[in-house]
């Protein structure tokens, strides 16, 4: 994939790009746009103590696996309100989310953050992309993501995708938690994302649903925090697919393997209800 990239100097004004994504309602197109936009951003002390507060991450040297989504939630934003890309941000769903951890992320005060669009596809429900996000510190590639998206209505043509369903693997409980009715607006105050299906019951009926729901990040934040002493710091891929939504207020269990270099786990609600699938391995 060729990149045109379009630097920055400095991040983009988030109310600015809330107010582009409100009036944008139609499909005007079914070509994803070759240019991306990166910028070099500051990893501030005290925004990231309160996002480790919210996701139950105690202190480390370390950034949190999900952390640099934050941090790159603006550029994504220009880029998925930008005049050439084809959909609306409004009413994307996200699917899944696949993360590299290419060195430990230890001692980072300024990153280079890169985000652009690829590999649309055709899906039953309309059609999915990738939006791809780079970050480098000044020694090189340090992390690395792609979250799948689906935009319904989009028609395309030919087939769609089969998808590899992943064998069942056994797992233990490892932990549960509550999830408070206000956890979306904790979240938006620390990630800069104020979907209103987050927010409120009242704000989340305006779009068709009968309460607020988790941050999908929110929720892979807060099961990486009870996994952390069984992941590796570095060479590690963890992917999860986002699956029945979060509805607020709610207890979820985790389920997971045992600790090592591979893994699985499962977030559930109540009666088998399944909120997120994942898994690590390392980076081949």
């Amino acid at each position: 994939m060729t990149v045109k990239w379009l630097d920055l100097s400095s991040p983009p004004h988030l109310p600015t790009l809330y107010a582009r994504a409100a009036a944008r309602r139609k499909i005007t197109g079914s070509t994803l746009p070759e240019q991306g936009v990166r910028c070099w951003v500051e990893v501030e002390a005290k925004p990231l103590a309160a996002f480790r507060d919210v996701c139950a991450l105690g202190p480390s040297p370390l950034l949190p696996p999900t952390y640099p989504h934050v941090l790159a939630f603006g550029l994504q934003m220009q880029l998925l309100t930008s005049k050439d890309f084809p959909f609306p941000l409004l009413g994307l769903i996200h699917l899944t989310n696949r993360i590299r951890l290419l060195r430990p992320m230890g001692n980072v005060t300024q990153l280079r953050i890169g985000v652009s669009v690829h590999n649309l596809q055709k899906h039953p429900k309309g059609a999915t992309f990738d939006v791809v996000t780079q970050v480098d510190d000044l020694l090189g590639p340090l992390w690395e993501a792609e979250s799948t998206l689906l935009c319904k209505g989009v028609e395309l043509a030919g087939e769609v995708p089969q998808p590899v369903v992943p064998a069942p693997v056994s797992l233990g409980e490892l932990t549960r938690w509550y999830a408070p009715a206000d956890i979306g607006r904790r979240y938006a105050k620390v990630s800069g994302d104020y979907n209103p299906i987050h927010l409120s019951a009242a704000s989340a009926k305006l779009f068709g649903l009968p309460s607020a729901i988790a941050h999908g990040l929110w929720i892979e934040a807060r099961a990486l925090a009870a996994l952390n002493s069984h992941l590796p710091a570095a060479n590690v891929e963890i992917f999860v697919a986002f699956k029945k939504p979060v509805r607020l207020p709610a207890e979820v269990i985790l389920h997971c393997s045992e600790a090592g270099s591979s893994g699985d786990f499962q977030l559930n609600g109540h009666d088998d209800l399944v909120h997120l699938i994942g898994n690590w391995r390392p980076i081949s």
